[in-house]
């Protein structure tokens, strides 16, 4: 790494997981570290560098924790800023997931999110190798990351990845990373367009109506949960019937589709406000 930083004047980085890894780093001169996201999830372990670190002037990079949990995120942030720590950015890797998915880690896109506008200023790179563990979408992947203002991508390249000690079926040549970065569309963040800005505005406002409406439906929902549940109290029926949960479930999907909803989408939904009625059910249930 010393003769990379020699020969081509690039900077280099590298992962450290524990405080002897932090001072190799320091005493070889990487310019940048970073910690895994199997670290990232210890926060001991995360204290441990924080402290080796303690006043140092070098920037560190956190990748995700392989769960989705945006506040053991955050706390990673916490612990290298209370150690002196300025120069920060996050590392989206995307997030280890229950069943299958098209993915090797799941990006769970509402994480980084949720991330940028609790710490608006904290770049964000997202990681496409780990997240889809193939070549073939890497480019998806990247391209979306650039749609929603991530800062930069950390992709993996190698001469010959079939060669590679590691993780060869997500790697590209240097060639081919050159075309997928010639091939991403970088869209503006801010708008200068007076006529472009006023129609974004009408739509968004369109958008404010309806999620108004949404509430308001919602609000009513829970209502009638409220009743259903002081209804199962006084009959001492059971809050979950899960056979009616089924079919309600089922056949919100068939009518999310004919609406163009994913099937995804309409699981989350109705997930979650499933479980706000059991909310209110078991609130009743416990009075």
């Amino acid at each position: 790494m010393k003769k990379v930083q020699h020969e081509l004047e690039m900077l280099t980085a590298t992962e450290v997981a524990n405080s002897s890894h932090v001072l190799e780093a320091l005493k070889f001169g990487v310019d940048i570290l970073w910690i895994g996201a199997r670290t990232t999830a210890n926060p001991f372990a995360v204290q441990e560098i924080a402290d080796a670190l303690n006043g140092m002037d070098i920037p560190v990079m956190i990748k995700n924790p392989v769960n989705p949990d945006v506040e053991l995120w955050i706390g990673a942030f916490e612990r290298l800023n209370q150690a002196g720590i300025k120069k920060l950015a996050a590392i989206h890797r995307g997030f280890s997931s229950y069943g299958k998915t098209f993915y090797r880690n799941d990006p769970h896109w509402q994480i980084p999110i949720e991330l940028k506008r609790r710490i608006p200023d904290l770049p964000v790179i997202t990681d496409p190798s780990h997240i889809c563990g193939n070549r073939e979408m890497l480019f998806e992947v990247s391209q979306e990351a650039m749609d929603l203002d991530f800062e930069g991508l950390m992709i993996e390249a190698h001469c010959h990845p079939e060669k590679a000690l590691s993780d060869t079926s997500q790697q590209i040549t240097p060639k081919e990373l050159r075309a997928l970065l010639d091939k991403l569309v970088l869209r503006q963040a801010n708008i200068d367009n007076t006529v472009i800005s006023h129609t974004l505005e009408d739509l968004r406002a369109q958008i404010d109506k309806f999620d108004d409406k949404l509430l308001e439906i919602l609000g009513r929902r829970m209502q009638i949960a409220d009743k259903l549940g002081r209804y199962k109290k006084k009959n001492n029926i059971t809050i979950l019937q899960s056979g009616r949960w089924n079919q309600l479930l089922t056949r919100r999907i068939q009518d999310g589709d004919k609406k163009g909803l994913s099937e995804d989408f309409i699981v989350k939904l109705f997930r979650a406000i499933h479980q706000e009625s059991i909310d209110h059910q078991t609130k009743i249930m416990n009075e």
